[in-house]
């Protein structure tokens, strides 16, 4: 007799890392039920062609995480192994202007997730939770007990706000709880408004790139197909209920460095617009991955050249 597929809800299904998520999902049979509210945070068009491939074989619900009563009857009609939670407003920047949308969506969002699984005995949570709670970190690379006193926009202030929430109903209910620190992710279907994504299509059509700062801000650039082996280990992860763990390439690259990769691999020079500093970006952010390493077999194995690329090849045959 076979075993009946386990039947799993992935939140912000048609984005980026979540439609690569559910490709590895469904490759081990699992029974999918996929939420996205296509917002117009970038072309919708963009997120239906991320599940293009997939789309015959998830159970696809166009809604909002905010809606309370549609949340309650999803929990009510399925029975959830899990829940691997990506949906989100996402940007630093857009926080800053519209912090009451990130608030609503992010935090009353999750909590909307969590109580579902409360009431419907859903006993395995995985949040995707950001680098960027660590804001102005001077100690790196950055670890999972860093002391965390002062993050620095409303996006990754309601990213940490995920977290404890996932302890509280970790503690309270039973509910094991990993939340996945994400550091810059990027590779094939990246969003577009991101900087490899930005860079790599600019130069390529021989456009302007803006460059805010001296280009020596740095981030822990992470290869999404390293990203979701990271995930994917952590929704087999139940050996305690709740931990917070750092998924990244244990590696900084200054953005300048980034503008030349892009460059070489291209064939062309940038044009560059030289702006400052944008309020609420972080000087660095670089993963320790060590506990990733020891709780779930994580061990990163795509450096920046070989992932952009990958990537860029992606982007030229799209």
């Amino acid at each position: 007799m076979t075993s009946k597929p386990e039947k799993i809800l992935v939140t912000g299904g048609a984005g980026f890392i979540a439609s690569h998520l559910c490709e590895a999902l469904l490759a081990e049979g699992a029974d999918l039920v996929v939420i996205d509210d296509f917002n117009d945070f970038y072309d919708p068009l963009v997120k239906e062609a991320n599940l293009a491939g997939i789309r015959d074989r998830i159970e696809l619900v166009r809604g909002d995480i905010r809606d309370v009563k549609l949340m309650e009857s999803l929990f009510a009609e399925h029975s959830f192994s899990k829940v691997f939670h990506l949906a989100a407003r996402a940007g630093v920047r857009p926080s800053i202007a519209d912090p009451r949308l990130y608030v609503s969506t992010n935090v009353d969002g999750t909590l909307n997730l969590l109580e579902g699984c409360r009431t419907s005995g859903v006993k395995h949570f995985i949040f995707a939770s950001s680098s960027s709670v660590y804001g102005v970190n001077k100690k790196v690379p950055f670890a999972e007990d860093d002391l965390i006193q002062r993050t620095i926009s409303p996006y990754a202030a309601t990213k940490l706000m995920g977290e404890q929430l996932c302890s509280n109903y970790s503690n309270l209910y039973g509910i094991h709880c990993v939340c996945l620190r994400f550091f810059t992710v990027y590779g094939p279907r990246q969003r577009p408004d991101l900087a490899v994504s930005k860079f790599t299509r600019r130069i390529m059509d021989d456009q302007p790139i803006d460059q805010y700062g001296d280009g020596s801000t740095a981030r822990d650039y992470t290869y999404i197909e390293d990203i979701i082996h990271g995930v994917m280990a952590a929704g087999k992860y139940t050996a305690s209920d709740f931990e917070i763990i750092n998924l990244g390439g244990s590696a900084a690259n200054t953005l300048a460095q980034l503008i030349v990769g892009i460059e070489e691999i291209i064939g062309r020079k940038a044009k560059i617009n030289y702006l400052p500093d944008q309020p609420g970006d972080v000087p660095m952010t670089y993963a320790d991955v060590s506990k990733a390493g020891r709780l779930l077999g994580y061990a990163p194995a795509t450096p920046l050249t070989r992932g952009l690329e990958r990537y860029i090849e992606w982007v030229k045959m799209h």
